[in-house]
């Protein structure tokens, strides 16, 4: 079968929603660099805010994150993994940071960091994908297949760079009935074995009479094959004035080609190129940690930290920077209770990071008692559309219950002057 004969088979057969994931999947920084201002002077600051959302796979342990160091009830049920009071990083008299956390710490200090307490939904799922499904959906009813963000676009009419994601798939966060978002591989153009760059190319020539969907589809393989060389331009895109002296932000870390901090560079690249993107995906996984966690979990969350940090130093230098805004969740916390493996098994409620220049620092909900339990976890004190309404309608300026399908959010005053 020649390839364009191929292409009309994929279209014929695919439907709308596929077609629209291979035109997301295939979305380059062409498009996403095309739209910058490339305006240094005037700052690159079109006057919108911006959100990153940080997501942890595998169900990061919230009780060794934001850690309950005063609670007998904490030490008791974990001794082995429960940290000595004077290792942690101190937030108050009863709440602390894990010790590898000092860029956060700083951050507090500053505050420029909420933690919002208890974050979790009604009837917890512990399985690994019904979770993350409901956190990207923002359903915990019913399975839906659009995600809250998605249906912002559906809601907006926007373009695919309006979010973005530097994972390594597009996730259903950003999946709308009539739009999605876009997709842009961190380590470029990777080809699967038998698929090279001029069939692909093929694939990407138009043809008199194609539909509007063929037509996308058509042009989004011929962004394909620019990525990698626009990932490489992007990287070393000239940076503004007030961030020029400073060291890079790392390309790779210990996570590989596609680590935190790399998807973190090129979100800082965007974002001082004046891309008009509004939300921009990235992910950090390995956090499901039912063995040895001390060692595992201070590793990860080391990455984290060390990514996070030098992300909001960067972005605190310009004025569209200081418009970002950064949420950090997991689709679970942990069991109270350590395994007999030295881990700790799916758990439900756990904290949820904010942070940016923007941000009203300090504590939001109340935290889960560790002795009155469901079943061994711990009872969510606030409901995870609350935080993401309070983003929808402080960050992207919209109305929360259109897009968290009719929930009325509490909202919280996280971001200043916003609430």
């Amino acid at each position: 079968m020649d390839p364009l004969t191929r292409r009309k088979f994929l279209l014929a057969s695919a439907g709308a929603g596929g077609v629209a994931a291979i035109a997301a999947s295939g979305f380059g920084l062409a498009e996403l660099l095309a739209t910058a201002r490339g305006d240094h002077e005037a700052d690159a600051d079109d006057g919108t805010d911006k959100l990153v959302l940080v997501t942890l796979y595998g169900g990061n342990d919230g009780l060794n994150t934001v850690i309950p160091y005063a609670d007998p009830a904490y030490h008791s049920a974990r001794p082995e993994l429960a940290y000595a009071p004077e290792k942690v990083l101190h937030l108050d008299d009863s709440l602390g940071l894990n010790p590898v956390l000092t860029g956060l710490k700083r951050c507090w200090d500053s505050r420029q960091l909420a933690v919002v307490l208890g974050v979790g939904y009604p009837r917890p799922d512990r399985s690994h994908f019904r979770s993350m499904d409901i956190w990207q959906t923002g359903s915990p009813e019913a399975p839906v297949p659009t995600g809250w963000v998605g249906r912002w676009l559906d809601g907006t009419n926007a373009n695919a760079e309006a979010a973005v994601s530097f994972e390594p798939a597009l996730p259903p966060l950003l999946v709308g009935e009539t739009r999605v978002g876009a997709c842009v591989a961190v380590g470029g153009l990777q080809l699967p074995r038998g698929v090279d760059a001029e069939l692909v190319a093929a694939l990407g020539r138009l043809q008199d009479g194609e539909s509007e969907l063929q037509v996308r589809a058509a042009e989004s393989y011929q962004d394909f094959l620019r990525v990698n060389e626009l990932v490489e331009q992007a990287a070393n895109s000239p940076a503004p004035p007030e961030v020029a002296e400073l060291p890079p932000l790392p390309a790779t870390a210990t996570g590989g080609a596609s680590s935190l901090a790399a998807q973190l560079a090129l979100v800082s690249r965007c974002v001082e190129a004046g891309v008009p993107t509004r939300v921009y995906s990235v992910s950090l996984g390995g956090f499901d940690t039912h063995a040895n966690e001390r060692v595992g979990q201070e590793w990860l969350l080391k990455q984290l930290d060390e990514a996070l940090s030098a992300f909001l130093d960067r972005m605190a230098k310009t004025k569209a920077g200081r418009r970002v805004t950064v949420a950090v969740y997991s689709e679970f916390g942990r069991r109270v209770r350590a395994n007999a493996s030295d881990g700790t098994d799916h758990g439900t409620a756990g904290p949820l990071l904010v942070m940016g220049p923007g941000i009203a620092g300090g504590f939001y909900g109340e935290q889960p008692s560790l002795t009155d339990l469901d079943d061994g976890d711990l009872k969510a004190t606030t409901d995870f559309r609350d935080v993401f309404g309070t983003l929808l309608g402080s960050v992207l300026r919209a109305d929360p219950a259109q897009y968290l399908n009719g929930y009325q959010a509490k909202l919280l005053p996280l971001v200043r002057g916003r609430m």
